[in-house]
């Protein structure tokens, strides 16, 4: 241990230790194929899927640029996450990076951060599952669900029926154990990567340039905003790093996978969205839950494309759910075992080798947020908590090379701390351009998670306890 008090630092040796301690210790059974394929799950769903609708609607063709001012944003985060996730393989990402470089007080902000990104993620998530199931009903049987069971009650309905059933299905998925999650999500990648390329190929085989005229109706400013929300398109490179405990070989394959992931998904980004914008208008999408289908159905006339499409895009939003909420329940693993949190909630099921508690309350909770609260409140809390750990990982580098030069370290971000120097700059860029009352709700978060470090993780904090035993 390093440091006192709220600052005291967790030393990264006895951090693996306590991977391996009986009770707790989570079954290494993913390879870089299954962590890449992670990364892709998590990465390409909701964000091509559906908010490309959103950010077209704000940049008009300019989306394009958004898109890739997001990717490169994210690239040089993804660059320290390598580096951290290499060095230090235990589960919790960001949480327990900031433990071993900043202390336990700045731990505790971005694990309490962590919990809010990938949780409201995760219902966000579940809810464009939602939208696309119910574009696949319209568009193949031409019935849907009715808005009192497929909405949020905000946006006229009662409860969203789907996002609780995807979210309930995906928890007992999890539950059932890692290995078993990574096949399904493998299966999951190949299809919606099918998807994509089929949309790619119909868009342009009936491509047109008059869309994209004017290109950048609301000029610098529309881009920017338009990344800021679709920002959101990219998480998912981080849940990789979740994945640490379980990985076989974690110092070779975890930058291969997050650093691939990105790169694989931003390709794709960019052509679908020029392909999409290639056969309709940003006005024709930005009002649907389900854009790429719509600008089959309504740009090209293509109904029966739209059909293959919205059916693609529930299996690929279903693989961004287990991908995001397995992030989230290691996370929540990571401080439970840490004292943060209740650690009897850290236990592993002796049989499938999972948190299975922990999963089956935060399914719960999540399932209830996906029920009643609408996309676009959940798509810019996803996106403040996101940048704000991105800024924490890359000043975390820094630290680390600072006071454990020797500490092995199997990928190195170049040019450190230049690089991750401007992966702050780009996270604090894009998080000037979310809303006020995003930034208000961000605040009132991280105050309540204040009050409950101060009332029960400060207490119960395993490092506190153990150096109040030793002196």
């Amino acid at each position: 241990m390093a440091g006192s008090g709220l600052f005291a630092i967790r030393d990264v040796g006895s951090l693996i230790h306590e991977t391996s301690e009986e009770g707790s210790e989570l079954k290494k059974a993913v390879g870089v194929t299954q962590l890449t394929a992670m990364g892709v799950g998590a990465i390409i769903g909701t964000g091509i899927f559906v908010v490309i609708g959103k950010g077209s609607g704000i940049a008009g063709p300019a989306v394009i640029l958004s898109f890739v001012l997001a990717a490169v944003a994210c690239t040089f985060s993804a660059l320290s996450y390598a580096e951290l996730a290499s060095s230090i393989p235990v589960s919790g990402s960001a949480y327990t990076y900031t433990y071993a470089t900043l202390g336990e007080i700045v731990a505790w902000i971005i694990g309490w951060d962590l919990i809010l990104e990938y949780g409201v993620s995760v219902a966000g998530i579940a809810i464009g599952w939602g939208g696309n199931l119910n574009a696949f009903l319209d568009a193949a049987f031409g019935v849907s669900l009715p808005d009192a069971i497929a909405k949020s009650p905000e946006d006229g309905g009662i409860f969203n029926l789907p996002a609780v059933f995807v979210v309930l299905a995906i928890t007992f998925l999890l539950v059932r154990g890692v290995t078993e999650s990574v096949r399904v999500n493998l299966v999951m990648v190949v299809i919606k990567l099918v998807v994509l390329v089929f949309f790619i190929v119909v868009a342009f085989a009936n491509f047109g340039t008059g869309n994209f005229h004017p290109f950048a109706p609301a000029g610098v400013d529309g881009i920017t905003a338009a990344a800021a929300i679709i920002f959101f398109a990219y998480i998912g490179f981080d849940a990789v790093s979740t994945g640490s405990e379980e990985a076989r070989n974690p110092a070779r394959d975890l930058p291969w996978a997050i650093i691939g992931s990105l790169a694989i998904c931003t390709v794709f980004y960019v052509l679908t969205t020029v392909g999409a914008l290639g056969i309709a208008t940003p006005d024709q999408m930005k009002d649907s839950d389900a854009p790429l289908a719509a600008a089959l159905d309504q740009g090209a006339g293509m109904s029966w494309a739209a059909g293959i499409l919205a059916l693609g895009a529930v299996v690929a939003i279903t693989s961004v759910v287990l991908v995001i909420f397995y992030g989230q329940t290691r996370i929540f693993f990571a401080m439970c075992r840490d004292g943060l949190l209740p650690r009897r909630m850290a236990t592993v099921h002796p049989r499938y080798g999972t948190p299975a508690k922990l999963t089956f309350v935060l399914g719960g909770l999540i399932a209830i947020l996906a029920a009643l609260v609408p996309l676009g409140t959940i798509v810019e809390l996803v996106n403040i908590g996101t940048l704000f750990a991105f800024v924490l990982v890359n000043i975390g580098v820094i630290v680390l090379r600072r006071t454990r030069p020797e500490m092995p370290r199997p990928y190195r971000v170049p040019w450190s701390p230049v690089l991750p120097l401007i992966g702050v700059a780009f996270a604090v860029y894009l998080m000037s351009d979310l809303p006020w009352d995003t930034w208000l709700r961000f605040v009132v978060w991280l105050a309540v998670g204040l009050i409950i470090y101060g009332l029960y993780g400060y207490r119960h904090s395993r490092l506190r306890n153990r150096e109040g035993a030793e002196s």
